[in-house]
């Protein structure tokens, strides 16, 4: 770890560790719509940035292998449920009380420990599969331990982006991470469909942990990331949490900025009626086919939109981007719903994952920029129970609507719906508009 790097204990919120200095040239014809890169000159931001390319497609495989493995002991779609919610209760406990611990001790250190935990699950989810214990009690408790280190690893990563890189390139640095993670969610699934027959389920988590171990590694070489100069040191307790929520109510940028997610989510997530739209509107081009469609449409429309956010960096109305996003996300999921040709299905989603993917990229940006460095570990925890949560519930209503009044019906009335509240918010709550950078 050179000298340069490791300086970087006390710089301010928004200031970068091993990087060149900010105030690049302005990027000119083509290249101001590609993806903005300049965060990956900073070596700090570069390495975790490189470990998140490793693991996005390694941790896509575990979560293919343990349904399916779950499916296979009880040939239950039932339990495959039952587990995703023992998965989701210790990830959002644990993100609460992750964020505050982030906001006590050093990020880098608090990464190290829960990534060596996460490849130490892996390597026992392997273990289990290689021995053929076939106990669907073990899964749940090594996937509620798995999703209990998530929870603690998800703010600390988070909130270490602002201290790695400076505040103008935010924007650009979460289009790289997002974009990252949403090529994961495509090529991941895809691996793991091609090599359970060539290689079997139990390497699957094998290969995750050995990625996992590429990450501890890019963590360890990480600078130093402790609190902030002149932050009282403190415990990260129940009250410490409580003071993160009252700090979102004060600040009412950053409450805007978690509805906005909560409002396309939960009212704009259609993901629950993909089974039976493949089979009843678009079973015509084949049922797998028409599924495979719909499950990849959003995250091909992300990517897409992560390889061309070059414009990201140039915006300054962080709070218009965010709700013209929501609106546009809104939009693009109704016009979906009342799609009746498969292709333009494909398009309508894929339009909602570029809306989304900018979404994403701007409510990151002003969680990190507008708070300050001793709260942004409990932003981040609070923001990653929202966007696991969000969808969640978005499964059950839609469900619900989707067999009240058929599922076209209910996606089209909920993509209108985010457009109508988000609105509503916009014009009720000024701070989101008038916020930018």
């Amino acid at each position: 770890m050179n000298t340069s790097e490791s300086s970087g204990t006390d710089t301010e919120p928004g200031t970068h560790a091993g990087g060149p200095p900010a105030g690049a040239p302005p990027r000119r014809g083509w290249r101001r719509w590609a993806m903005d890169t300049r965060p990956l000159r900073i070596p700090a931001y570069r390495r975790l940035w490189s470990s998140t390319v490793v693991t996005a497609v390694g941790s896509q495989l575990t979560a293919v292998a343990v349904p399916k493995q779950i499916y296979d002991i009880t040939h239950s779609s039932a339990w495959v449920g039952y587990a995703s919610l023992a998965g989701l209760v210790p990830m959002v406990a644990f993100a609460l009380w992750g964020g505050a611990v982030a906001d006590t001790v050093d990020r880098r250190r608090l990464l190290l420990v829960t990534n060596c935990g996460i490849a130490v699950t892996s390597l026992l989810f392997w273990a289990q599969a290689a021995t053929g214990l076939d106990s669907v009690a073990a899964l749940m408790v090594l996937l509620a331990v798995q999703q209990a280190f998530f929870g603690l690893n998800s703010p600390a990563r988070s909130a270490s982006i602002a201290r790695l890189v400076p505040a103008e390139e935010l924007p650009a640095a979460n289009a790289l991470g997002s974009t990252v993670m949403q090529t994961g969610l495509v090529a991941g699934p895809l691996l793991a469909g091609v090599l359970i027959p060539v290689i079997g389920l139990p390497e699957l988590y094998l290969i995750d942990a050995a990625a996992l171990c590429l990450t501890v590694w890019a963590v360890f070489r990480l600078p130093a990331l402790p609190p902030l100069g002149g932050t009282a040191v403190r415990r990260a307790g129940l009250r410490e949490i409580g003071d993160g929520f009252r700090y979102i109510l004060l600040h009412r940028v950053l409450l805007l900025s978690f509805l906005a997610d909560i409002v396309a989510m939960v009212f704009g997530m259609p993901r629950a009626l993909f089974p039976q739209l493949a089979a009843e509107t678009y079973g015509s081009w084949g049922e797998g086919l028409a599924l495979g469609v719909l499950f990849a449409g959003i995250p091909v429309g992300a990517v897409l939109g992560g390889l061309f956010s070059g414009a990201f960096s140039r915006a300054r109305r962080h709070g218009w981007m965010v709700i013209g996003a929501v609106v546009g996300w809104g939009a693009a999921v109704a016009g979906f719903g009342l799609s009746g040709n498969l292709w333009l299905a494909l398009a309508f989603l894929a339009a909602a994952g570029v809306a989304d993917m900018v979404s994403m990229v701007f409510r990151g940006a002003i969680l990190l920029s507008a708070a300050t460095d001793e709260m942004r570990g409990r932003m981040q925890g609070v923001f990653t129970v929202v966007v696991a949560g969000g969808p969640r519930l978005a499964d059950v209503l839609h469900g619900t609507a989707g067999s009240a009044f058929g599922p076209r019906a209910a996606v089209a009335g909920g993509g209108v719906l985010v457009v109508v509240v988000m609105l509503a918010l916009a014009l009720a709550m000024p701070a989101l508009r008038r916020y930018r950078v």
